[in-house]
């Protein structure tokens, strides 16, 4: 209620006001200054309003006095229940946890106001979970309230929370809420087998590493702490088999490590452990976490294939064996109750295995082809083995067979073919050690033997000396060699293994006499190096390269001269028309040229008679022909001179030329003969070559061809 002193009480003051809610929340008597609320009022809404207010004339409308303000609080009540704004609640806990474990702390909200009375003052309690869980009442803080709580027996508990007002009181509002509570595992309970035996059943046939069963203990604990470890307890059949854990299921497999035989062993027992893998030590005093059972297992009896008694066969046999020789057999045999026979032929893949047969019952394996060591020392293929009974059950092998060495090469010398000698070498120097080397396959302990053969062994050139050791020394056995003698030695080398049979063959050593230093360096092995002086200083090379210069000036002076005579001996008649003889050193011009004609000659035919000598070869000193019978053994050089002699008849190019001219009297014939080459002497026995020696060294290889000197077979050795 607003009132002011000047208010006479007789209507002269209007009151006014202004301010949070007015008009809307509050409204004032304008006559009487009463203040009222025109709606209801929330103060967890707006706690407190600030207003205004004025008295005003009612004629004026002047204020009487200044405005005042003021301050209208809004009292609480408890009309608020208390609330769990992050509920519901979800923990967890351990199971066997002991009694005041903590869990969870809950808290609730009251939006009345704190300061006035007990409105705000929140109390906890449960009011669903006990006797398992209890709560603080002041704090809200939730414990465990039995001892040992097993997961396995409940895992899920549901609790009620009340939360209320007035500190609890009667009247008080309240709240609840839900707390979902779990309880987490731990590794308290030791896997268990559900049964004492295992029976299993397998066939003998079960690959190694296949599963051949599985069992399984049973841990009702969760997670990790119900991992389980299998293991085999050593023992009767243990080691034929092996178990490994299934890490989805927790089962133990068991795996096969080594073949059944039901004919062997029918049944097999042993133990399986069963033990947990992580382990808690508040509990070791349960008991060991651990438990065994026993697996006991048949085998079953299948229809197998047959079984070779060798896994795998080796077998040898030498090169050059005859065709259907048998090398060796195979052998496979049915292991069942009722034995069946076994057929064997061999698994065809390429066109190696025609080799070798083999026979279908027996097993025997033989040579198809003569086999060769030197073109393939191995041969390995496969064998099948099938039952009689049923042939679809097969087993295969592999044969290795292995070519022995014949020996049937025999040795030969390894490179060089050829050594060289020098011309100064003294008596038992070895020029040359030599080696051999054999196709076929040397044995340990091969030994190769040298020696010169029948032949050349009485030669008094070189030897061979053998250091037993598989090499051989070339030595010398006289003093000093001349090329110009002899060039090229044959020296034929026999050599054997000791292999059987003994292998040998012969083999020539070519040598080649060389010129070499006083320290044995060789320094030309050339054929024309023969003809060149030794040991000559580059002055007297000098020397004699002047000395020929000047030779062949002399020379070409001379045969100036001599053309300038003949000149001066021409013929001055030209009326008597006859056969011209030509008679000149070099070609002449030929038809025309009759400056170089003299037929001199044939103006008196019959002083030519005594004088029957070409013209048209002039050597420097004329020799009589000697005749000496043909050489029997010489026909390659009496063929080649009879084939030049041939080319040169017929080739018109040749010297000496023929002269062809027509005249106008013809004569009775030159008794100078006719100077073609077409009657020359053509056999080896009318010519004499020995003046080819006296032209000098350009004639030496004619001279040495054609002379008098024959092949000697003995210059070879």
């Amino acid at each position: 209620k607003l009132h002011s002193d000047l208010d006479k009480g007789v209507g002269t003051v209007k009151y006014t006001l202004s301010g949070d809610g007015a008009g809307t929340v509050f409204t004032i008597d304008e006559t009487t200054g009463d203040i009222h609320a025109i709606r209801s009022l929330d103060r967890e809404e707006k706690p407190f309003y600030t207003l205004r207010a004025q008295a005003v004339d009612v004629d004026t409308k002047k204020p009487l006095e200044p405005e005042s303000e003021f301050i209208i609080k809004v009292q609480d009540i408890n009309d608020n229940e208390p609330k769990f704004l992050d509920g519901p609640y979800v923990a967890s806990v351990p199971e066997m946890s002991p009694v005041g474990a903590y869990v969870l702390q809950v808290k609730a909200t009251d939006a009345d106001d704190p300061t006035y009375g007990n409105s705000a003052r929140v109390v906890y309690s449960i009011l669903q979970g006990q006797p398992y869980f209890s709560i603080d009442p002041k704090t809200g803080v939730i414990r465990t309230a039995l001892p040992n709580m097993d997961r396995e027996v409940k895992e899920q508990y549901q609790v009620l929370i009340q939360a209320k007002d007035m500190g609890g009181q009667l009247g008080g509002l309240a709240g609840t809420t839900t707390v979902n509570i779990t309880l987490t595992d731990v590794n308290d309970n030791p896997p268990r087998f559900p049964k004492s035996i295992f029976h299993l059943k397998v066939p003998e046939t079960s690959h190694v590493g296949s599963a051949i069963g599985r069992i399984r203990a049973v841990d009702p604990d969760f997670g990790k702490n119900a991992e389980i470890e299998y293991n085999i307890v050593p023992g009767d059949g243990g080691n034929l088999f092996d178990i490994m854990t299934d890490e989805y299921t927790q089962e133990g497999v068991i795996k096969l490590k080594k073949p059944l035989d039901f004919e062997t062993k029918k049944a097999y027992t042993f133990k399986v452990e069963a033990s947990n893998l992580h382990l808690d030590h508040r509990f070791h005093s349960v008991g060991p976490f651990k438990d065994t059972a026993t697996v006991k297992i048949n085998v079953l009896d299948m229809d197998e294939p047959p079984v070779f008694s060798k896994p795998v066969y080796t077998m040898e046999v030498y090169e050059d064996t005859p065709v259907g020789t048998i090398i060796g057999a195979v052998t496979a045999q049915d292991l069942d109750a009722g034995s069946s026979s076994v057929r064997y032929f061999m698994d065809w893949k390429n066109d190696v295995d025609s080799y070798f047969t083999i026979d279908a019952t027996e097993g025997t394996i033989a040579t198809n082809e003569l086999l060769d060591r030197e073109s393939t020392a191995q041969y390995n293929f496969s064998i099948v083995a099938s039952k009689v009974s049923n042939p679809l059950l097969t087993s295969k092998v592999n044969v290795i067979i292995n070519v022995l060495d014949v020996n049937e090469f025999p040795p030969e010398i390894s490179v060089p073919y050829e050594t060289s000698v020098c011309e100064n070498a003294k008596p038992g120097q070895v020029i040359q050690t030599i080696t051999a080397a054999d196709k076929d396959l040397s044995p340990a302990g091969q030994r190769f033997s040298f020696k010169l053969s029948s032949e050349a062994s009485n030669k008094p050139n070189f030897t061979v000396h053998d250091y037993r050791n598989n090499t051989a020394g070339i030595e010398t056995r006289r003093h000093g060699y001349s090329r110009r003698q002899q060039e090229l030695y044959f020296l034929p080398i026999v050599i054997e293994d000791s292999s059987y049979p003994v292998q040998s063959s012969t083999n020539t050593l070519t040598i080649r006499v060389c010129r070499c230093d006083s320290d044995g360096t060789i320094q030309s092995c050339n054929v024309e190096a023969i003809f060149l002086p030794v040991g000559l200083s580059t002055g007297a090379l000098i020397a004699i390269l002047l000395c020929i210069v000047i030779l062949l000036v002399i020379v070409v002076l001379y045969v100036a001269l001599r053309r300038q005579k003949k000149k001066d001996t021409l013929m001055t008649s030209k009326e008597d028309i006859r056969d011209n003889v030509i008679h000149y050193d070099d070609e002449g011009g030929g038809e025309e040229d009759t400056q170089a004609f003299d037929i001199g000659a044939l103006r008196n035919p019959k002083v030519i008679e005594d004088n029957k000598i070409r013209r048209d070869i002039k050597p420097d000193t004329l020799r009589f022909t000697r005749h000496r019978p043909p050489a029997e053994d010489n026909t390659d050089i009496r063929d080649f001179i009879n084939q030049r002699l041939k080319e040169n008849d017929v080739d018109p190019s040749a010297p000496p030329y023929d002269s062809l001219a027509t005249y106008a009297y013809e004569g009775n014939g030159s008794v100078a003969e006719s100077l073609s080459s077409i009657d020359s002497l053509t056999t080896e026995a009318d010519q004499d070559y020995d003046y080819l020696s006296d032209w000098g060294p350009r004639f030496k290889i004619l001279a040495d061809m054609f002379g008098e000197e024959s092949y000697s077979p003995d210059k070879v050795t």
